[in-house]
């Protein structure tokens, strides 16, 4: 029984990791201001006892008796898999000092609640020193683990393994070729975009917002939605997947296309396969989280799928534009579908990523890529940020930032230690289109869509993408889908069409 033993041990790990998940949680939602201190040391006791549970003598004696027992397994049984993956993970891991993964964990706590306050009162000056602590805790985690060419590269290869910086380059270097000329487009397009900048009660945007999110197939019975400052998914296995929002009255899309953002992570940690609850399949051994997906950037397309090939395609608002009418009957009476299509697709260079529209989002993606390398390699320091943040968005997007908060300010992700997860955004819009493109030539996923039944396609995620966990690499798993590697040849057809449809 000694790969039970194996199993046993790394179940206790992602019981750790889980209960890590729901403080977060927690204190992203609920916790009063007065709990952040003793929060963050509650969260470093965790984190440092799954570390060591992780790297200790028992989990290694396990692994060492598992390989034994397997020894004349075949090569693609997945106990072997399972064990080959738990030790690699682990070596890396175990380069990072104990002490710096727990000092990590306690600062990224204190700091999301010091970012949260910082934004709101527009003041980066008392953000600014927790973020210089922040950075070199990432400088010191990155030579840790090691790198050949940039230091940044150690980082994002946590988010997405065997992704570099150099390859980004080449990456974004496509993209602004083929984004550019269509964003200038898109600008010409005849479209009512005030029409999202009425007053629409909150509460009737969450429970339209809720209505859509169960259409697609996320499971209230194993979830729920809460409101943030940073919307955000996390799960406690797929038995209990939650999801959160940000509503402004004024601003409908912010509330409605995030959720259903949320709501395509949810669904991939709620179709993860049963069986790899609890395993290493669910498991993030290097970042110290208790996941599903085999990595960020293809988490992001399933929630990029879901909020833009889906909610917002043409035919999509021809189905459920009744429904959000009769959500909303005195700002929507002299609106069509065809009205709100446009909106909802009109290219509006702004300063918020997450409320971005496809054309410019993966522009904001870019200069965040190109900060955190700068940070990382020690060619920016910290106090510069606010300037620099100005000068890049004046660049990308010929904008003139006016305040903090809607500038170096409105990303959670510095304050949670998160750098090298930014280009997972943009790999997941790349990817999202890849497996789109893949599922509708399936008839019966088309004529699902044509009609407003999604149950077709987020069946053929579940098969495809969501049930393997990280038990295929995100290449593999893209492959086996699609057919091809990482390309952006579909992300940027796709866009094409919108642009010709809006255009027209």
């Amino acid at each position: 029984m000694t790969y039970a033993s194996f199993e046993a041990e790394i179940a206790r790990i992602n019981d750790v990791l889980c209960a890590v998940n729901l403080l977060t949680w927690d204190a992203r939602t609920m916790m009063p201001p007065g709990g952040v201190d003793a929060r963050g040391k509650q969260i470093a006791t965790l984190v440092g006892l799954a570390r060591d549970l992780a790297t200790g003598d028992s989990l290694q004696r396990a692994i060492e008796d598992a390989r034994a027992e397997l020894a004349g397994a075949a090569p693609g049984d997945s106990r072997r898999l399972a064990v080959e993956q738990a030790a690699e993970a682990i070596g890396t891991l175990s380069r990072i000092p104990a002490k710096l993964v727990s000092d990590a964990a306690e600062l990224n706590t204190v700091a999301q609640a010091a970012w949260s306050k910082a934004r709101a009162a527009n003041d980066f000056a008392a953000f600014a020193p927790m973020l210089e602590r922040t950075m070199e805790m990432q400088r010191e985690i990155a030579a840790a683990i090691g790198y050949a060419e940039h230091p940044y590269d150690a980082l994002v290869g946590t988010y997405e393994p065997g992704m570099t910086w150099s390859r980004l380059q080449a990456i974004y270097g496509e993209l602004r070729g083929g984004l550019l000329p269509l964003l200038a487009r898109a600008k010409e397009a005849s479209v009512r975009s005030e029409i999202l900048d009425r007053a629409y009660p909150v509460e009737k945007q969450r429970a339209f917002s809720s209505l859509i999110s169960s259409r697609f197939g996320y499971d209230f019975n194993r979830g729920r939605l809460d409101d943030t400052v940073h919307p955000f998914e996390i799960s406690f296995t797929r038995s209990d997947v939650r999801i959160t929002g940000r509503f402004r009255e004024t601003w409908l899309p912010g509330g409605l296309f995030a959720v259903w953002h949320e709501a395509g992570h949810g669904m991939y940690e709620q179709g993860i396969s049963e069986e790899f609850s609890r395993s290493v399949f669910t498991t993030d051994f290097v970042n110290l989280y208790a996941v599903g997906g085999t990595s960020f950037g293809t988490h992001e397309s399933q929630s990029r799928l879901w909020e833009n090939r889906v909610g917002r395609s043409r035919r999509f608002w021809e189905l459920n534009f009744a429904d959000l009418q009769k959500t909303f009957p005195d700002q929507l009476s002299d609106v069509t579908p065809e009205d709100f299509w446009r909106a909802v697709n009109a290219a509006r260079p702004g300063f918020i990523r997450v409320e971005a529209d496809e054309l410019t989002y993966d522009m904001h993606i870019m200069l965040r890529s190109e900060i955190e390398a700068g940070l990382m390699a020690g060619d920016i320091r910290v106090s510069e940020l606010p300037a620099i943040w100005r000068e890049k968005i004046k660049s990308y997007l010929g904008l003139h930032v006016p305040s903090d908060t809607l500038g170096v300010l409105q990303d959670v992700h510095w304050s949670s230690g998160m750098v090298g997860s930014f280009p997972t955004y943009t790999i997941g819009n790349i990817m999202s289109s890849q497996f789109f493109a893949a599922a509708c030539k399936e008839r019966a996923i088309a004529d699902g869509l044509e009609s407003g039944d999604y149950l077709p396609l987020k069946t053929w995620l579940n098969g495809n993408v969501h049930q393997f966990g990280r038990s295929k690499s995100a290449s593999q798993l893209l492959m086996d889908a699609t057919g091809s590697d990482l390309s952006t040849t579909a992300y940027i057809a796709d866009l094409a069409r919108k642009v010709d449809d809006l255009t027209a």
